[in-house]
């Protein structure tokens, strides 16, 4: 699986976790509010740090090969 493939899956999952969090605020019931907001914090914490770990050091753009040179801007 790529990276990229990765980060789509832990961004979904991430804000399927902040769902499930707002979800008994959305239906209106606070009697398990509880249980929602220990599954959907522990989600959305979880599926953004393996985001963060799985996808460090994807850069879409390319490094130069001498990072001290400088190229002038195009105008």
């Amino acid at each position: 699986m790529s990276k990229c493939t990765l980060r789509s899956i832990f961004t979904v999952l991430l804000y399927a976790g902040v769902v499930i969090f707002l979800f008994p605020y959305f239906i209106g019931r606070l009697t398990n509010v509880g249980f929602f907001v220990a599954v959907g914090l522990g989600l959305a914490v979880v599926c953004g740090i393996l985001r963060c770990c799985c996808t460090e050091g994807d850069c879409t753009e390319p490094v130069p090969d001498n990072p001290t040179q400088h190229h002038p801007a195009p105008h």
